[in-house]
């Protein structure tokens, strides 16, 4: 099932700008309302898919994650023994 579009939305350009478009739009044979919609919605959701995967985090939680990646790595327990394990697999071999 189709909906019919009904909403408006009407703004202003300036007359180069509409002399442009109007050239565009008879180029690929649609109508300038129908050029100016498709690339109006085209570009909303560019940006709705950009703001989509970026993650915001505050930025004393960012400045604290690039503090932590440039620290000098220290080996918990657990690492160490699967460091030790790993040797021995190696050198059995």
């Amino acid at each position: 099932m189709t909906i019919a579009a009904s909403a408006r939305f009407e703004f202003r350009l300036r007359p180069e700008a509409k002399r442009r478009i109007e050239e565009a739009a008879e180029l690929v044979h649609e109508s300038t309302s129908d050029f100016a919609r498709t690339a109006a919605e085209e570009r909303a959701d560019q940006v709705l898919h950009q703001h989509s995967i970026a993650t915001v985090v505050p930025a004393d939680f960012f400045e604290e994650l690039l503090r932590a990646l440039d620290a000098q790595p220290r080996p918990n327990a657990a690492l160490q023994r699967a460091a030790r394990r790993a040797r021995d697999v190696v050198e059995r071999r």
